[in-house]
């Protein structure tokens, strides 16, 4: 069996189960949506922004800092080093999880009136403030089972967690009234909190089953800080701006003479449309969290070639699927609304932001790849150059171009994020640009999606486009029979690994 074979496998079985829980988590977002309306979506969603940002700052990059040591000591088979280095990142967690979790606590009132304007948000905050270093703690172990590649053991904890959040949710909207959009808001933070305990619980049995014996102590929190301070600066910057993005996107959208009820508008983008447009790239965040650890693995021992393959075959793939996956939901946009949001009209915001999904996916891609290979610093700068550009022209843009202006901020901010950081990932993997690829694909990608939409009917439509945009992608050359060699190995190695 080949080394990569366990990572193909790997990929197949997070993507499987990240688009399963994708699939019910969309499901729910639109029962959701059925239950509390629009606007209860938007007060939901700003109490989860203001939430994810406290968790954010209380995780204090250690995720990520858990896979990138754990695979660097599997990388060097130092097995016996690695509960020191959980142990060193539970206690890291535990420090700021909890400093976190009691300043959001009593500051609940205050961010509930202030921040978010609805003191609906109170009960929720203070919720999450008691669970947090939980779910905290659970993102510590989640990662060192991907740094290990125990996919399978992951995988089925995620979903029964899924189930069992989705599960305690619903019992409790039973139980409340329609109108409750307090009690609403509050069962589905205590069913994502939930979900996070019996996580937990299971993940830190079947770790302390499964792990070696230590050895002597092992110097790991030096390590462990060097590590997540940068990346504690950049998520919690990033995160601290895309929340003050959220809770200021409502108040200027009021600015906008043509919007009767911005919190009902902002609802619809960020609950409706938002999950619709990112559910395929569910596939993207699984390879993400394969790719960190295989990336610094192969740091550890400088293999370059290694490394340049994976940067190359990525990059390719993932445009490949962006585009077919911005066409497909470019010409599906009214049916898919139809069919998910009936009577609400937010098909012509599918079909706006639809343009970006190529661009969106890559940077994904791009995103988890420099971060596996060390250039934690980097993300850092490019975040707070991007985001910050963000909150300056949505501050200006919203009350005088509403959603347009949502737009044409979320446009530039992440255009210059990704073009910053493929070129530092180019720059590190020592890999020289080639726009023959991109161009011709987006070449293909345009001629595909207009030819395709003078069809009727959605399954029309997407036949045309994809028959049209794959023989254009081989007569350009973007698509090559190597490229379709490949694929057919890959394919043939997992049925193989399956039997």
């Amino acid at each position: 069996m080949s080394k990569k074979l366990p990572m193909i496998y790997g990929a197949f079985m997070l993507t499987a189960v990240n688009l399963l829980l994708r699939f019910f988590a969309t499901a729910f977002q639109i029962y959701l949506s059925a239950t509390i309306g629009a606007a209860g979506v938007g007060l939901l969603h700003l109490i989860l922004s203001v939430s994810g940002f406290a968790s954010t700052i209380g995780i204090a990059g250690i995720r990520t800092t858990t896979m990138y040591l754990a695979a660097e000591e599997l990388g060097r088979k130092q097995y016996k080093n690695i509960r020191w280095v959980v142990s060193g990142c539970f206690t890291y967690s535990i420090i700021c999880s909890f400093a976190v979790c009691v300043i959001l606590y009593f500051a609940a009132p205050y961010i509930s009136q202030h921040w978010i304007g609805n003191m609906d948000a109170l009960p929720s905050m203070r919720v999450f403030a008691a669970f947090m270093p939980i779910s905290c703690l659970c993102g510590v172990m989640s990662a060192y089972f991907i740094a290990a590649n125990r996919i399978g053991t992951l995988a089925a904890v995620e979903v029964a967690e899924q189930f069992v959040s989705m599960g305690i949710t619903v019992l409790i909207l039973l139980t409340i009234p329609l109108d409750d959009t307090a009690g609403a808001c509050q069962a589905v933070v205590l069913g994502n909190c939930s979900g996070s305990v019996f996580a937990l619980l299971c993940l830190f049995i079947l770790f302390q089953r499964s792990i070696s014996s230590p050895t002597s102590r092992v110097p790991i929190f030096k390590r462990i800080c060097s590590t997540a301070a940068p990346l504690a600066l950049a998520d919690d910057l990033k995160a601290g701006i895309s929340s003050l993005e959220n809770l200021m996107v409502p108040r200027r959208l009021a600015l906008y003479p043509f919007i009767s009820n911005p919190l009902a508008t902002f609802g619809m983008l960020s609950g409706m449309v938002f999950p619709v447009m990112m559910f395929p790239a569910a596939i993207l965040y699984s390879l993400v969290d394969l790719l960190i650890p295989e990336l610094a693995r192969c740091a550890a021992v400088d293999s370059q070639q290694r490394i340049q393959y994976l940067i190359h075959r990525n990059l390719r793939v993932t445009l490949i699927y962006g585009l077919i996956c911005g066409g497909g939901l470019y010409l599906l946009s009214d049916a898919l609304c139809q069919w998910l949001y009936p009577g609400l009209n937010i098909a012509g915001l599918l079909r706006m932001f639809s343009y970006l999904v190529p661009m969106l996916y890559c940077d994904i891609i791009v995103d988890g790849m420099t971060k596996g290979l060390g250039q934690q610093r980097s993300c850092v700068r490019y975040n707070i150059v991007s985001n910050t550009m963000d909150v300056i022209m949505l501050f200006f843009l919203l009350p005088r171009l509403g959603i347009t202006g949502y737009f044409v901020s979320f446009l530039f901010s992440h255009v210059l994020n990704f073009l910053l950081s493929i070129r530092r990932l180019l720059f590190i993997g020592k890999i020289r640009a080639n726009l023959y690829y991109p161009c011709f694909a987006l070449i293909a990608y345009l001629f595909a999606t207009f030819g395709a939409n003078t069809f009727t009917g959605p399954i029309r439509k997407i036949l045309a486009f994809l028959g049209l945009f794959f023989c254009l992608c081989y007569f350009f050359g973007v698509i090559t029979a190597v490229d379709l060699h490949w694929l057919y190995n890959l394919l043939k190695r997992k049925e193989s690994l399956s039997s």
